[in-house]
């Protein structure tokens, strides 16, 4: 599978392998940011009911997995952090399943040619980011990391060929865009 430039957007051609794979991965993520549970907090916020946000402080996640697709925003600042993640969890997850979805909803079943669009194509990059560091934090990926160390058949060394090739993936699709501001400016802009 490669990415190629096409009129309005980019296409690729899978085997039915790699469907299998990239629709197992996209289901991974969608398991793994489904929506958190409710708070543990009793007291109800009116405001926060009202515009969609929990009542309480959302939690870290446990799951080094989750902490790494839903990173703290500020590490130094506990307080800060915990209002960020508190603001952003619900909206951070569903962008992450709408990623996933979109990855599911434009595989081609079996196998063959697939077509994006750009916002597909953009879907497809986050999904993508997704699916390499869930792996790779799998993984315990490092920069010295290296399937090579592994025999053939080990199931480690599968997986680390499949987080590079999900980096080519990445590569490629990103090859195949122009930045979105500078096609919509035009020359000179």
């Amino acid at each position: 599978m490669r990415f190629t430039r096409h009129r309005g957007g980019v296409r690729a051609d899978l085997e039915a392998v790699e469907v299998q794979v990239l629709a197992q991965l996209a289901n991974e993520i969608l398991a793994i940011v489904e929506p958190a549970g409710p708070s543990d907090d009793a007291s109800e916020d009116p405001l926060a009911t009202l515009v969609g946000l929990p009542s309480g402080d959302v939690p870290v996640p446990d799951d080094p997995v989750l902490r790494r697709l839903l990173p703290d925003a500020y590490r130094d600042d506990e307080g800060a952090a915990a209002d960020f993640r508190r603001y952003t969890d619900s909206e951070l997850r569903a962008a992450k399943r709408g990623q996933a979805t979109v990855v599911l909803g434009t595989l081609p079943e079996g196998g063959g040619q697939m077509r994006l669009d750009r916002d597909q194509a953009d879907a497809w990059l986050g999904a993508l980011n997704d699916m390499r560091l869930a792996l790779g934090t799998s993984l315990d990926v490092t920069e010295e990391t290296d399937p090579e160390d592994y025999a053939e058949d080990h199931p480690a060394r599968q997986a680390l060929e499949i987080y590079g090739w999900l980096g080519w993936l990445q590569e490629s699709l990103l090859s195949c865009l122009d930045p979105r501001l500078g096609s919509e400016r035009g020359p000179g802009a």
